[in-house]
Order: C-alpha cells, then sequence, then structure tokens
C-alpha cells in the first residue's frame, strides 16, 4: 500500500503554484517530478513540491529544464551536496553574466529608440509647423 499522507492532488498543487496540469504533466514527462501514480490520480509528496519549488525558481532564473533536471539528480539525502551546491553556483554565475550582458545591450537599445523618438519627434514638429502658419492644424 503507497502512503499517501501528507499529498497533493494535481489541482492542489496546481493552486498552491499557480501553475496549469499541463505544466506539471510536462515536468513529470521530462523527469523532474515523481508523483505517486494512483490509477489516473497523481499524488504529490513533499518532495515533489520541494522539487516544484526549486523547478520554478530555475526558470525564472533562465536555467534550462536540462541544468534543472540534472542538478535536482545531483541530491543527495544524507545531506553531502557540495558537489551539487558548486554546480548550482556555476550555473547562476553564468546566467547572472548573461542576463547582465543582455541588460547592456538592451540599455544600448533603449537609448537609440530614445533619440530615434526625439528625432522623429522633431520632424513631425518640423512638418506641422508650415500648416499651423497657414492655419491648417
Amino acid at each position: 500500500m503507497t502512503d499517501t499522507t501528507d499529498t497533493l492532488t494535481i489541482r492542489e498543487m496546481c493552486d498552491a503554484f499557480d501553475v496549469t496540469p499541463r505544466t506539471l504533466r510536462f515536468y513529470e514527462a521530462k523527469e523532474l517530478l515523481f508523483p505517486i501514480r494512483l490509477g489516473t490520480r497523481r499524488l504529490f509528496t513533499r518532495a515533489d513540491r520541494a522539487r516544484l519549488t526549486l523547478i520554478l525558481r530555475g526558470k525564472r532564473f533562465g536555467f534550462s529544464l536540462e541544468d534543472i533536471r540534472q542538478l535536482l539528480a545531483m541530491y543527495e539525502p544524507d545531506g553531502s551536496n557540495l558537489t551539487q551546491m558548486q554546480r548550482t553556483f556555476e550555473i547562476a554565475r553564468d546566467r547572472l553574466a548573461q542576463m547582465e550582458a543582455q541588460r547592456a545591450e538592451l540599455d544600448v537599445a533603449i537609448a537609440e529608440l530614445k533619440t530615434q523618438l526625439a528625432e522623429g519627434e522633431k520632424m513631425i514638429a518640423a512638418f506641422r509647423a508650415p500648416a499651423v502658419e497657414q492655419g491648417r492644424p
């Protein structure tokens, strides 16, 4: 008999984590979550909830699902997770560098767009000036 105490149904997981059933099934198919299967029912354990928390955090930071899967697979229940922590740190440091580079590129694009908008505004004003002088709007 499977112990189903302290489990959540798929609906309860969706509500608790603001995800869709499709998302949970997708993560299960990608071997990121391992719910208890009772016929067609899925019951999610505390471990599944902890894993989903880490999956969603990793996704928010831009980690790939494969990176997340590998990091989760490195978990050691006895607590000796130095290798997992070091790999997580490496991936996070690389991701931060990528995000900062993207932000720098975005800052340049924003500045260029603001310049173009200012030029466009001047051109529009220049076209309107003769019309206003002639009494047209």
